[in-house]
């Protein structure tokens, strides 16, 4: 299966997340606090991930979820990056057929929803960081699962 990479559109991201845009805080602020949804008990985590560059064509075999919490990522110093997401499928397995891409430029942020199954972060032309923050403290606050490989390709046409 090849997935064509996308431009960012927020509506078609809406059941995953959302955007996080600088430019809407020009002239005040955006409040997104409650995008950070977390099941009760957990403690706030805040850190920096650095994520080597990556090329496409990709492949993809794994994903992940945070059943307990959502998760944020904000780019520093990041030039372009990738978000990938599928829907679950009726069990709350990853569907990967339905999988969707978009790419990013490195002035935009994203909040995954609690379960959303994503791809890791996956930086494209030079090595990046993002500061990250959500909840933790659940037994099961990362959940990894195998798929069926599929490429994810250039921008769609």
């Amino acid at each position: 299966m090849i997935v064509a990479i996308g431009q960012p559109d927020p509506a078609a991201f809406a059941p995953f997340g959302v955007f996080v845009r600088a430019a809407e805080c020009v002239g005040g602020r955006a409040l997104y606090s409650d995008c950070l949804a977390a099941a009760p008990g957990l403690s706030l985590q805040f850190h920096a991930n650095h994520v080597a560059a990556s090329r496409l064509p990709q492949t993809i075999a794994q994903v992940e979820r945070h059943p307990n919490s959502a998760q944020a990522f904000l780019p520093l110093g990041v030039e372009r990056y990738l978000v990938t997401v599928m829907p679950s499928a009726a069990d709350g397995s990853p569907d990967p057929a339905r999988t969707i891409s978009f790419l990013m430029p490195g002035n935009m942020g994203v909040i995954y929803r609690p379960n959303a199954w994503h791809v890791g972060a996956t930086v494209l032309d030079r090595d990046g960081s993002f500061a990250v923050l959500m909840w933790r403290g659940g037994a099961d606050d990362d959940v990894f699962a195998t798929v069926p490989a599929f490429t994810l390709t250039d921008l769609q046409p």
